[in-house]
């Protein structure tokens, strides 16, 4: 059974995105504990792709380096396998359907279920192509969740319907990135989420200072943040985790305690 609730139940929820193997999987492991340790409510780990079509330049570096370094699907499964004798927070997996279709859908999301991999995300699997693992996820207990973004439009309601774990709000247009400003009516589409389901919902896309942080947990359930973590790696390489402790720590207060 799904603890991607947990992550919700301590009021608005920090979830931190970090790409496997970028630069190796020991400073990976080291990242996700500092991020738990300052606040991180649920971990996204990312499966390297070479194609990663939803990501903008910072995660897609992450991704080149971490396939250049080695990584495979089968490392990432037993890198999370000893992550999970310490780390309890909920964590899901996301990655493209074709890293998944190649690996064998049932194998992967079969062994998502032996290593405690509470959901898999999906950015390029269209809501209506979703049977193509739903059945799979659903028989071993692993949440697939869906994502809302600003185009989505009259299909908010019907995606809010049938969520399972949280629900992936994309604040704007385009690839992932930090921005310096977010300027899509969130907080409507987020009232017909609430209209439609009770499964929580967290934005992300563009989110990399507590003031956007906090604006973004004040309107949804939680804030995701990614390239703004994977930049640090980017910057400090093995030395990373320290300075993404307390970036968590920052977002975290921020969302919590305000300003």
């Amino acid at each position: 059974m799904s603890k991607i609730k947990k992550a919700f139940e301590n009021g608005k929820a920090f979830i931190a995105f970090i790409t496997c193997g970028d630069p190796d999987l020991e400073t990976t492991a080291a990242a996700v504990r500092a991020a738990v340790e300052n606040g991180a409510d649920l971990i996204e780990l990312g499966i390297p792709f070479s194609d990663p079509t939803a990501e903008g330049p910072v995660i897609q570096g992450a991704n080149m380096r971490a396939l250049k370094g080695g990584v495979t699907t089968d490392k990432i499964f037993a890198f999370v396998r000893e992550l999970r004798l310490d780390v309890k927070v909920p964590m899901v997996f996301m990655t493209y359907a074709n890293v998944v279709f190649s690996y064998g859908a049932e194998k992967f999301i079969s062994t998502c279920r032996d290593i405690e991999i509470d959901g898999l995300i999906l950015p390029d699997l269209p809501f209506e192509e979703k049977e193509e693992f739903q059945p799979l996820c659903s028989r071993y207990g692993v949440d697939l969740v869906s994502l809302i973004a600003p185009t989505s439009e009259n299909r908010v309601a019907m995606i809010a319907k049938e969520a399972e774990g949280f629900l992936y709000i994309v604040s704007s247009l385009g690839v992932t990135g930090t921005r310096s400003e977010i300027g899509t009516d969130l907080a409507s589409i987020v009232d017909v989420v609430r209209q439609n389901t009770d499964i929580p919902c967290a934005i992300g896309f563009g989110i990399s200072t507590p003031e956007q942080a906090k604006k973004m947990a004040d309107i949804s359930d939680g804030a995701i943040v990614g390239s703004a973590i994977v930049k640090l790696l980017e910057k400090h390489g093995k030395d990373a985790p320290k300075y993404i402790g307390g970036y968590v720590k920052s977002m975290k207060d921020a969302m919590v305690l305000g300003f």
